[in-house]
């Protein structure tokens, strides 16, 4: 899990929601309303909407979509419970998304365009558990950047050229 605390619009965390529990089933007029939120009850996971006027439109499965003006605040936990997500409002349809999100998802949240691939891969790169001999940094090395593979290929051509240099030196000191 990964602790998320960002700015987004209240359509982008709908999406996120829709994508989240209901894209198979929502009825495609619903999709397209901006003021159309699922809703959600139980220990399957839950979503609550906080608006100045709400009204229940109609459940499907677990799920009952309403209309909801002004929206003040949104609470969503998953299924597995593995996410726990606030979206709190700052001004008109703006608003601030922070808890926990599992891999799943910061996937829906990225479909949402809520946040980028490119900020998933980056996310998921940084929460991989270490192997216990990377998490021990040997006590001689320095801490260095990130080396790309032509700058690694290119440094183990300098590293095979200086040894085969020094092992010629050799041979040609034993030489003499």
């Amino acid at each position: 899990m990964v602790a998320i605390d960002l700015t987004c619009n209240l359509e982008g965390f709908r999406r996120f929601l829709v994508n989240s529990t209901c894209r198979s089933f929502i009825p495609e007029s619903y999709l397209r309303d901006p003021e159309v939120f699922p809703e959600k009850e139980g220990d399957q996971g839950s979503i609550y909407v906080e608006a100045v006027d709400k009204v229940d439109l109609k459940k499907i499965r677990d799920i009952t979509f309403i209309n909801a003006r002004d929206v003040l605040g949104i609470i969503y936990t998953s299924k597995s419970g593995n996410t726990k997500l606030k979206w709190r409002q700052i001004r008109a349809r703006i608003g601030r998304v922070s808890g926990e999100a599992s891999g799943n998802s910061l996937v829906n949240l990225s479909m949402a365009r809520i946040i980028s691939p490119e900020d998933v891969e980056a996310i998921m790169a940084n929460q991989q558990p270490q192997a216990p001999e990377e998490q021990a940094p040997a006590p001689e090395s320095e801490e260095q950047p990130p080396v790309s593979e032509e700058e690694a290929s290119a440094s183990e051509e300098a590293e095979s050229e200086s040894e085969s240099e020094s092992e010629n030196e050799d041979i040609a000191q034993e030489q003499q």
